[in-house]
């Protein structure tokens, strides 16, 4: 049976950072199922080329280090040559996960964090916004959390860097209104990624179990929804928690 959403964005661009894995390449794999050129960011090369490979001639891979900026500029003026000033669409997904009571959280750990989550959203989003402007389309999604609305033990870095990502969401969502671009947050609860891997959240107390978790290509499908709605409707936020 054909997708309705089958060919929805034919003809558009997106960007998807942190696209190597997860929520990233269930992203990239949904808006090249609905015709959308994808370029994929990401610092893991090799897991970059192997996605591109599997999405074909739609797909382009732009290997870069987020924390870098020399590299994000590097990579910016690559996405504007590629995409004529930009991608329209710019899925903002890439994260750093860090468990650690404050007082065991470094300075450097913490600075990490907020490069990867909030700085590297705002100058990503900043360096295409200006086209999208005068296109009059476009459209910015966050990938945000749980932890953008809530706290927990263990968060001071990740929900420090969550809350002013969803800060600069709200921001923008009110500057763009009635200019044809369009922002949402999109904020997940726990979600079965490999970023558990190492935390092992099944025999950690407090912790959500994986088979309890979103799966990313579920995420995906909450991204395509927002991305793909009447342009006269924004989705100003979607929380989304398993049912």
């Amino acid at each position: 049976m054909t997708s309705p959403l089958a060919g929805a964005l034919e003809g558009r661009s997106a960007l998807v950072t942190g696209a190597s894995r997860g929520i990233g390449a269930a992203v990239a794999r949904g808006l090249a199922r609905h015709g959308a050129r994808v370029a994929v960011l990401a610092r893991g090369e090799r897991a970059l080329r192997a996605l591109v490979e599997e999405l074909g001639a739609r797909a382009l891979a732009v290997p870069c280090d987020v924390r870098d900026a020399a590299a994000t500029e590097r990579a910016i003026a690559t996405l504007a040559d590629a995409f004529d000033g930009g991608p329209e669409i710019v899925v903002n997904n890439a994260g750093a996960f860090l468990i650690a009571p404050t007082h065991e959280t470094s300075v450097a750990a913490f600075r990490e964090t907020l490069e990867v989550n909030l700085t590297a959203p705002f100058a990503l989003t900043r360096a295409f916004l200006s086209a999208m402007l005068e296109r009059r389309r476009g459209h910015v999604v966050t990938i945000g959390s749980i932890a953008d609305r809530s706290v927990f033990p263990g968060n001071a870095a990740y929900a420090a860097s969550k809350h002013g990502l969803r800060a600069l969401h709200e921001v923008m969502r009110a500057e763009l209104r009635g200019t044809g671009v369009r922002a949402s947050l999109v904020s997940p609860g726990p979600v079965d990624t490999a970023l558990w891997d190492e935390i092992d959240p099944d025999n950690q107390p407090g912790f959500t179990p994986r088979g309890q978790m979103l799966s990313a290509e579920a995420v995906a499908e909450a991204v395509l929804y927002v991305i793909t709605a009447d342009a006269s409707v924004n989705v100003d936020e979607l929380r989304l928690s398993r049912s």
